[in-house]
């Protein structure tokens, strides 16, 4: 390094030493700290959020907005700080009640029998929009489908259906089809929609651009989905019977006094006031009722007698 270069050098440090002594003025408080003293901050545990799912059938969003106005609801008449959360899958649902992850449960009577078996129980159930505590699944193809006209001509067609684990989008329709005399093996193909969520929106887009003949759903799916596809595109070949709605649940070990709370706050909304209609409305609901395990087993009779006959709900071909 050459001399300028060196004298340079040394009087930026010297601009910087003085600098910065400039800056300890002699009026600057001198302040003390003993750290021999130590002073414990006891930190407020948070209150552990109790959850809350609906089962994916629809997509997060659509689950989301439907839900949010009578999560807000809850939290204010409860003081409970209720949290939804939101499984992929529906098997993710129920294992996710099964490791006490989900505290309360929304979902299909299918879903709810097999939770019942690991403890859950359920507490209530809704009425649907039409004003009945039951519910039905649809067959539905593309309108312009000159193949099908009634269930006998689904033989040997390719049928997506919502999950294995969806009661109305494929346990009761497979129900009807084998009333009618059609087993698992007389499909050509039997598929169920993609996940994560969204799953009945799939089936509808399916069957409507044609890459399968036939869907099942639950019914007020279409309803649900009129403002993005073309509803005369489709026609509900069929509906099966009446089953009872869907259902509230509690995971085993839940305090039985949040229970309480929940129930009781979902039986006090009143489809008469304007606010708790507005609620119930964009949940898809009419009300809240109770309802006990028992009401369930007509669910658990169709099962039995699918595997009576081969027609296990989780087979797949």
């Amino acid at each position: 390094m050459g001399q300028r270069a060196r004298v340079a050098c040394f009087a930026v440090f010297l601009i910087v030493v003085f600098g910065c002594l400039s800056g300890c003025g002699d009026d600057e408080p001198f302040v003390r700290v003993d750290l021999s003293r130590r002073e414990e901050l006891a930190a407020r545990p948070p209150r552990e959020a109790v959850t809350y799912a609906y089962l994916p059938q629809y997509s997060h969003a659509v689950s989301y907005e439907r839900h949010r106005q009578l999560l807000e609801y809850l939290r204010r008449e409860t003081g409970l700080p209720l949290r939804q959360i939101f499984p992929d899958t529906f098997d993710e649902h129920i294992e996710m009640v099964k490791r006490g992850e989900i505290d309360i449960s929304f979902s299909n009577p299918f879903v709810y029998i097999q939770l019942a078996r690991d403890g859950a129980r359920a507490f209530a159930r809704i009425v649907e929009p039409d004003g009945r505590p039951f519910f039905r699944g649809q067959i539905i193809c593309r309108s312009d489908n000159r193949s099908i006209h009634t269930l006998q001509d689904c033989r040997g067609k390719r049928w997506i259906a919502v999950d294995p684990n969806s009661a109305g989008g494929y346990l009761f329709p497979l129900g009807l089809f084998l009333e009618r005399g059609l087993r698992v093996d007389d499909f050509s193909q039997i598929a169920f929609a993609p996940g994560p969520g969204g799953k009945q929106e799939k089936v509808v887009l399916s069957v409507h651009s044609g890459t399968y003949d036939l869907g099942s759903i639950r019914k007020g799916t279409l309803d649900i989905l009129a403002d993005k596809v073309d509803l005369s595109k489709i026609r509900v070949l069929a509906e099966t019977r009446d089953y009872p709605g869907w259902v509230y649940a509690a995971r085993r070990g839940l305090d039985p006094e949040v229970v309480r709370k929940v129930r009781e706050a979902m039986f006090a909304l009143d489809p008469a006031r304007p606010d708790d209609e507005r609620i119930l409305t964009i949940a898809g609901m009419r009300g809240i009722v109770p309802a006990a395990d028992h009401d369930y087993d007509e669910v658990r009779a169709l099962v039995r007698r699918l595997d009576d006959n081969g027609s296990s709900p989780g087979e797949v071909r």
